[in-house]
């Protein structure tokens, strides 16, 4: 696919990859999204109106493309993409729409009212008066750098994105994560540690079995999977069951999937000339994360309840860039800043020496009955900003994930960002930061999910390498009903049907995802678990990601960093994981990020004590020894 700068090209030298920035003039397309307005989709109906929210996403991919290869019939011809690009794709939607109304009719349903207006989209250009600053526009949505030519030195493939303006020099930027709130004597504040490792066997693919289930490439951008080995556009639950997996604890045959971050330094990976790769924009090399975190902890109020099998959840949003930020739940940082700086619409540039580090904290919140709903939103949701589940929905085990990445670093030059790296995504997104996101189908066997439930309730850290293994028969979970660790009936597709949402809302309830991007995030939730020297991880108010310093024209180099910003990284950089989830929108920008802080349990650190005192120990006994032989 051409980039929509195509005709600003400029070659990099020996491995380099710089990304110029874009003349004024449209640069990508925005187009209200209609899954997430499906709020309740029937079970007859639910397959061919996945097929068609996939052709929705296709006909966007394809637009978008059209306008990256017509620049300069773009440039002569002022009405070109309205003609050409825009009142075509339009037709093509209120087709599709028409489609999925029918389905509903065809089961005796209606779908909703709201659609109709919703085959409409729209361009979103360029400000030319700040080309020269690469700042942001008014709609907190797109500035002059949004896009580069990011044609790379083998000349073969052009990137949309990341621009210059997507990067911050994360010494420059103030700290923005609170202190975590408190809990309550009620609070489950256990853990449990599940290890998956981090992809090293390459198991990736393009599809999204959550969003787009019989759809090849339904997600246009390459996923890492670790745990189950059998996921794609065609796993059922059945399979699920079937599939192994890369987890220490074969028990856990969970789906842990996420977009992969690559580097744009020229190379031409696997995927280079395939759908998802290269040919939709998603360019470079693919970068393994050298620690791959899972853990699983409580809430700060009460008691959690076990997740049902198959419980599907995913978080963030992966059209963050066109939707606006209301479901957003991106966290980049560096190791050595997580407890000070978090971002979601930056990606940061890291000193020497640190990592970057990506983080998610995922809904906690269950309505009890569905593993799944019809816009994937609505069965679950945060905590309000006090850790409660609001509307009748049940807390769940919270699941975090920390990714930590060794990076090349950067660097900006009067506007350009040479060596860019970026995570993968929808082609029209423009690999903006904000739209990283994370997927997780729950597949737990035997008692493992009761184990999770019982080791979190009861304030332990359990789970491989955590040091404490569960009891033989963990206590019974708070709610019998929840469904426990049991087996579900893998053809039973009862769970899957959505619920109306409660009339009193959880305490975060998912955007719509319409378009109504410009709003505020709604706050999201803070959840604190237990108190200890090494604390965990609080997802807590969105903080303004805008540096201290600013400027793009010159070069951003960031600072080293003090010793004591990297010394705990250093011992322990494997053992952080976000906890809970929380953001309270504040008056800053419409992209902010929701701060995450601390991490896992530092056991690298805790356990250098321990090691010490074990070899004072032996040579106190070889001294005694040694003594005793010459008296």
């Amino acid at each position: 696919m051409a980039n929509v700068y195509a005709s600003a090209t400029e070659s990099g030298s020996g491995a380099d990859s710089v990304q110029q920035p874009p003349a004024s003039g449209t640069v990508t397309i925005d187009c209200p999204d209609v899954g997430q307005k499906l709020t309740d989709v029937p079970s007859a109906a639910k397959s061919q109106v996945d097929v068609e929210l996939a052709t929705l996403d296709q006909q966007i991919t394809e637009a978008y493309t059209r306008l990256a290869e017509t620049r300069q019939a773009q440039a002569d011809d002022a009405n070109y993409v309205q003609n050409a690009i825009l009142g075509p794709l339009k037709d093509k939607r209120t087709d599709v729409i028409g489609r999925i109304k029918a389905d509903y009719q065809q089961v005796g349903g209606t779908a909703p009212e709201s659609i109709d207006g919703l085959a409409t989209c729209t361009s979103m250009t360029a400000d030319p008066a700040q080309n020269a600053s690469g700042g942001q526009s008014d709609n907190g949505r797109q500035n002059n750098g949004e896009q580069n030519n990011g044609q790379q030195n083998n000349g073969s493939q052009a990137t949309g994105g990341p621009a210059a303006s997507d990067f911050v020099d994360i010494t420059k930027v103030a700290p923005n994560v609170p202190a975590k709130p408190g809990t309550t004597g009620d609070a489950s504040t256990g853990t449990f540690t599940t290890v998956c490792g981090a992809n090293e066997n390459g198991n990736h693919n393009t599809d999204n079995v959550i969003v787009a289930p019989g759809v090849a490439n339904g997600a246009h951008h390459l996923h890492d999977y670790v745990g189950n080995q059998k996921v794609n556009a065609f796993s059922s639950n059945d399979t699920f069951l079937q599939g192994g997996t890369s987890c220490q604890n074969k028990n856990d045959l969970s789906s842990y999937y996420w977009p992969v971050v690559r580097v744009q330094d020229g190379t031409q990976d696997f995927d280079q000339n395939a759908d998802g790769g290269g040919k939709e924009g998603n360019v470079g090399k693919i970068l393994v994360a050298k620690q791959a975190q899972i853990e699983y902890v409580g809430s700060p109020t009460g008691k959690v309840v076990a997740m049902p099998q198959f419980l599907r959840i995913i978080t963030g949003d992966a059209k963050a860039f066109t939707n606006g930020p209301g479901n957003a739940n991106a966290h980049w940082s560096c190791t050595g800043f997580e407890n000070k700086v978090q971002l979601t619409d930056k990606y940061p540039i890291c000193p020497q020496g640190s990592d970057v580090v990506r983080t998610f904290a995922f809904q906690s919140c269950w309505d009890g009955q569905n593993i799944d709903s019809a816009n994937h939103r609505t069965h679950v949701a945060f905590a309000d900003a006090g850790g409660n589940c609001a509307g009748g929905f049940k807390a769940i085990p919270q699941l975090t994930m920390r990714l930590v990445y060794s990076v090349p670093q950067p660097t900006i030059e009067n506007g350009q960002v040479k060596n860019a790296y970026a995570v993968d995504g929808f082609p029209e997104q423009l690999h903006k930061p904000i739209t990283d996101h994370d997927d997780f189908i729950s597949v737990m066997t035997g008692n493992l999910m009761d184990q999770v439930v019982d080791c979190i309730n009861s304030g332990r850290d359990c789970g491989a390498g955590a040091g404490e293994q569960p009891q033989e028969t963990p206590s019974p979970s708070p709610d019998a009903s929840s469904g426990g660790g049991a087996s579900a009936d893998p053809g039973d597709s009862g769970g899957e049907q959505s619920a109306q949402p409660p009339t009193t809302e959880p305490g975060t309830p998912p955007s719509d995802g319409g378009d109504d991007g410009d709003e505020g995030a709604t706050p999201k939730a803070s959840v604190s678990p237990k108190a200890s020297a090494t604390p965990k991880a609080s997802v807590t108010p969105k903080a303004d990601t805008t540096p201290s310093a600013a400027g793009t024209d010159a070069t951003v180099q960031p600072q080293t960093g003090s010793d004591d910003e990297h010394s705990s990284e250093a011992a322990a950089d494997g053992t952080q994981t976000p906890a809970a989830g929380g953001n309270a929108p504040s008056a800053g920008s419409q992209t902010e990020p929701q701060a995450v802080t601390g991490g896992l349990a530092e056991t690298g650190t805790n356990l250098w004590p321990a090691a010490a005192g074990t070899l004072l120990m032996i040579a106190g006994l070889l001294f005694l020894l040694r003594t005793r032989r010459r008296f």
